[in-house]
């Protein structure tokens, strides 16, 4: 079952997101998981069920979702690593398209690091393709890029 999460669960989405290394020192996960349940036009979405050590209502996967009023956004896709190539993250990302949907988002993006083979692989099977733009920054808060 694929819900919202609750500020209760952010400790478990985290430890998944570091257990699937999603974060990074210059994002703090605790801060984007608070702010993305607190918003309006944001969410963390979890896929709950049984673990395989037995652990019930177990979060198996996350996935968090924006939209900016322009695009739809997904960050932090994360499945369990026991639990990996199982569907998890299918259904995941269909609950996310769905959510940015219905309000009324008409593309939806993410970013991937060029060298995450695995990741890349996976969102082109799911039918996403490459877009012609460079994503530029610059670190304009904490230092260690």
């Amino acid at each position: 079952m694929i819900v919202p999460a609750t500020v209760d669960d952010q400790a478990s989405v985290v430890a998944l997101w570091q257990a699937c290394g999603l974060t990074r020192p210059w994002n703090d996960p605790v801060a984007d998981f608070a702010r993305a349940v607190a918003g309006a036009e944001s969410a963390v979405l979890v896929m709950r069920g049984s673990a395989i050590d037995g652990t019930e209502d177990a979060i198996l996967g996350s996935v968090m979702v924006g939209f900016d009023g322009h695009r739809g956004w997904v960050y932090y896709l994360a499945v369990a690593p026991d639990r990996q190539r199982g569907g998890i993250g299918r259904a995941l990302m269909g609950v996310a398209e769905e959510w940015l949907r219905t309000r009324g988002a008409p593309k939806i993006q993410l970013m991937v690091r060029e060298d995450n083979v695995a990741a890349l692989g996976f969102y082109e099977a799911l039918g996403l393709e490459r877009q012609k733009v460079v994503t530029l920054g610059r670190f304009i808060g904490k230092e260690g890029a």
